[in-house]
């Protein structure tokens, strides 16, 4: 018997093993599938994390130059190269329309370009648009150099520093010896050494940059010595571009993809749907190209001058002084940001202190007409550069010129007006003379006259607010009596 329930147990035993052994193994492949499922998420996580920033198209910040470039777009471009490079933009674009402009604020922005971690694309646009003189420059040094249809490059030759060249009879642009027909070399006696100088080391320079950028340097050096110019499509053809693009987004659509060597190191551009930054220039921007204009540098110092004027002339004010002098400090700083002709700042001084002399001294308008005509001349000369946007307008200098004339002629006016008028104040003056009785004090009285306190003295008692009339003066004093006592005495007599 036992051993049939020995038997019998291990009989009921087997099948629960059984099942219990199925469902283990159930539930360890349970287990390991969702161990897999949880490894293969986590794997596909980290591969779409680590592929996020190849997708994610950095920002790409837009510049504008669109005027002569001076000391405010220097500051600008330089600032935004930095700017741009601290918010990880993978590209800056300087949409460029200029004439040209000062050689110090043009290489200032060559060299932010050239330092620049970030790759530059220069771009003449809108369509009419055009980067002459140091707008080649800039367009040669910079890392892409793009151009709008309907635009124009070159007209290099640095006029600011010499006379400009003069063309051949033919109508070309070089001079040519007239012996061997082959174009002037840059030692012709035609132009003077300075100007020889300074033209190689212009041709130099952008030749350096047509070398650095794999440009076409032929071109940049007949850029800068005979003054030609490009149109778009053939700038492309001849290599001096690389591109030509209808607007900003054609542009970043033409660039996505491209490898750009920058600092040693390939960057891949992903400007096809990156973001842009329009970087339009600040405050500090807008007041300096305010400033360094010309025009309203001529115009501060002016009002610096006058406003002082009318301080010394009547002290105590405040206004006038303090207008000018912050006016004649931020001319001052102006003035020399700019190119500046000393002769002509000293005319323009010169003729200032004689207007202002004008108004102290008998001249009757001698020193003040010399003081405008030193005023125009100066002014004409002023700014030592034929580039457009840095001369002085001629209209604001004669308008400055005839109100200087006006405040002349109606200070003579004033003068002629006052030597015909008749001797106010003296003895003279006072005799008969009405004063008020300001203090009554029994040996000591004083009357008020003409604005001024006098001491005075009567045979008569004298009271406050009393009218008295001034009969004779002695030394600091004034002898008076009440103005009835004197009437009545008269009628007696």
């Amino acid at each position: 018997m036992i051993g049939n329930m020995g038997r019998r147990v291990r009989g009921d035993a087997m099948p629960g093993g059984k099942n219990v052994a199925i469902d283990a193994a159930r539930t360890g492949r349970q287990e390991r599938t969702v161990r897999r499922a949880f490894l293969l998420a986590l794997l596909a996580l980290t591969l779409g994390l680590f592929r996020l920033p190849a997708f994610a198209a950095a920002p790409v910040t837009v510049l504008t130059i669109d005027d002569a470039i001076g000391p405010a777009s220097a500051d600008y471009v330089v600032r935004g190269i930095a700017r741009a490079a601290r918010d990880r933009s993978q590209l800056v674009i300087l949409k460029m329309d200029t004439p040209g402009g000062l050689d110090t604020s043009m290489r200032s922005i060559i060299k932010a370009i050239l330092a620049s971690p970030v790759p530059v694309a220069s771009f003449v646009a809108p369509s009419g648009a055009r980067a002459a003189s140091a707008g080649t420059y800039i367009l040669y040094a910079s890392h892409i150099a793009a151009m709008a249809p309907g635009t124009n490059l070159g007209a290099a030759t640095p006029v600011q520093l010499g006379a400009p060249m003069q063309p051949a009879p033919d109508g070309k642009n070089d001079e040519r010896d007239k012996k061997s027909g082959k174009p002037a070399s840059p030692d012709d006696a035609t132009t003077s050494p300075m100007t020889h100088k300074q033209v190689n080391d212009a041709a130099a320079y952008i030749r350096g940059l047509a070398q650095l950028r794999g440009r076409n340097t032929e071109w940049a050096e007949r850029a800068v010595r005979q003054a030609v110019s490009l149109p778009a499509d053939e700038a492309l053809q001849m290599h001096v571009v690389d591109l030509v693009a209808a607007d900003v987004p054609a542009l970043m659509a033409r660039l996505d993809g491209k490898r750009i060597q920058v600092a040693g190191t390939d960057r891949l551009l992903q400007t096809r749907d990156a973001p842009v930054i329009d970087l339009a220039p600040d405050w500090r921007s807008k007041f300096l190209s305010t400033i360094t204009n010309p025009g309203i540098a001529l115009l501060l110092m002016t009002i610096g001058i006058y406003g002082l004027l009318f301080e010394f002339m009547s002290p105590g004010f405040g206004v006038p002084g303090v207008v000018g002098a912050i006016c004649l400090l931020l001319a001052l700083y102006a003035l020399q940001l700019l190119p500046v002709n000393y002769a002509g700042l000293a005319l323009i001084l010169l003729g200032l202190s004689f207007m202002v002399a004008e108004a102290f001294l008998p001249s009757f308008g001698i020193i003040g007409l010399g003081g405008v005509a030193a005023f125009v001349a100066g002014a004409l000369m002023l700014i030592d550069t034929e580039l457009p946007g840095f001369g002085i307008p001629l209209a604001l200098i004669a308008a400055v010129a005839v109100l200087s004339a006006l405040v002349i002629g109606a200070i003579v006016g004033i003068a002629l007006k006052t030597r015909r008028r008749a001797l106010v104040g003296g003895p003279s003056d006072l005799i008969g003379a009405i004063a008020e009785v300001v203090d009554d004090t029994p040996d000591d009285a004083w009357a008020r006259l003409h604005g001024e306190t006098w001491h005075v003295v009567s045979k008569t008692p004298l009271h406050r607010k009393q009218k008295v009339r001034v009969i004779a003066r002695k030394g600091l004093a004034l002898e008076v009596v009440p103005v009835g006592n004197h009437v009545q005495g008269e009628q007696a007599c």
